[in-house]
């Protein structure tokens, strides 16, 4: 695992809590979600991702102009390439790259089918170069939609943490399945003891660093060394995993907000293969 600091701020170290932040956290604790409540938001978690785009449409995130800084084969290396953006939204990922002039095959899933309809609605959808479609990649088989082996980078980006932590380990077998052997997989979550986390008020918490959020999806905090062991375990190794430090300001209303990140690239190393039984 590669963890160097930089003038980016990206560090292998966990945030050390002030005596009121470790005191926000134990107040947590003071009221769960319920089980009962819990199973509900897990029966529930893709209508409510519908719910989600059809109160926010194409508003809510901003186009990601920021991912060929922080990942070089962004910026250099993706010409003539199969591109799968898992957790696509309405395609403030692959859009911005596509505009730059990349000559990418692009396929673009996501949980929400109203997330994808906003993604062939785009003026920018074109279906000579891009696949978009419906999936939860946590069940379904994704080599439905995007040929098996044939993924040179897959992308996950704030994605996992809305899946339930029991299903991160088959969602990423079934994204490594369309994947070819060596392919890259880039991801960046929430970090541990990210402001949002230590702002949830009792009420929230549904287990260790998973929390309810109002509208009824989900986040999950990571660590580096669990994000490290979930990718290891689905059959990819690490090249690189690091906390990202990031400041959120806006002047004009005064506000500065520390954020944490985890950041990672994922080489696969386990080839798939699908056996036909002979009759």
């Amino acid at each position: 695992m590669n963890c160097e600091n930089s003038l980016q701020e990206n560090s292998c170290e966990v945030k050390n809590l002030t005596s009121e932040e470790a005191a926000a956290l134990e107040k947590q604790d003071s009221r769960l979600v319920s089980e009962f409540q819990a199973m509900k938001l897990e029966k529930e978690a893709r209508k409510n991702w519908d719910l989600f785009y059809k109160r926010n449409e194409t508003r809510f995130f901003k186009d990601r102009h920021w991912t060929t800084r922080e990942f070089e084969i962004l910026a250099d290396g993706l010409e003539e390439k199969v591109l799968f953006e898992v957790g696509c939204g309405v395609g403030n990922f692959f859009y911005p790259l596509l505009e730059e002039g990349k000559t990418l095959r692009v396929y673009a899933c996501d949980f929400s089918s109203r997330a994808v309809e906003f993604v062939k609605k785009d003026a920018r959808f074109d279906p000579e170069k891009i696949t978009a479609f419906q999936a939860d990649i946590t069940a379904d088989d994704l080599s439905a939609n995007v040929p098996e082996g044939s993924v040179d980078v897959a992308t996950l980006i704030f994605v996992l943490s809305a899946v339930h932590p029991e299903k991160f380990k088959q969602a990423l077998g079934n994204i490594l399945k369309v994947m070819k052997p060596g392919g890259l997989l880039l991801f960046r979550d929430y970090g541990l003891y990210d402001m949002a986390q230590l702002r949830f008020k009792p009420g929230h918490k549904i287990a260790e660093n998973l929390y309810m959020r109002q509208d009824g999806t989900r986040s999950y905090y990571f660590s580096i060394e669990e994000v490290k062991r979930i990718f290891e375990e689905a059959g990819f190794s690490a090249k690189t995993v690091n906390y990202v430090h990031r400041r959120t300001i806006n002047k004009k209303d005064d506000v500065d907000v520390p954020r944490i990140f985890v950041q990672a690239e994922f080489i696969g190393k386990i080839i798939y293969k699908t056996h036909v039984q002979s009759r």
